[in-house]
């Protein structure tokens, strides 16, 4: 397993560690960076407008098409970091 995979195995069960609640924005990043690390580039249909949310996830992760899994995987990381030590934005 290279690096950057035991890196964002970790960092997925970091995640799950937080005392804190990340904002939604923070939410919507991961939840991108996790599809774009593991799935790649944004697949099926964009929903509809009536799936705020579901619309709001799709658009998150096709924003980073063209993205390598291991850049997704290396970001996710960091996000994931930038909250255990507070320093996130």
């Amino acid at each position: 397993m290279s690096d950057v995979n035991a890196l964002f195995a970790q960092a997925q069960e970091d995640v799950k560690q937080l005392t804190e609640r990340p904002g939604n924005l923070t939410l919507l990043r991961l939840y991108a960076l996790f599809k774009q690390a593991t799935d790649g580039d944004v697949q099926g249909d964009k929903p509809g407008f009536t799936d705020i949310v579901g619309k709001y996830k799709y658009d998150a992760w096709g924003a980073l098409k063209g993205t390598s899994q291991d850049a997704a995987k290396q970001q996710y990381v960091e996000v994931v970091e930038s909250l255990k030590s507070g320093t996130a934005t």
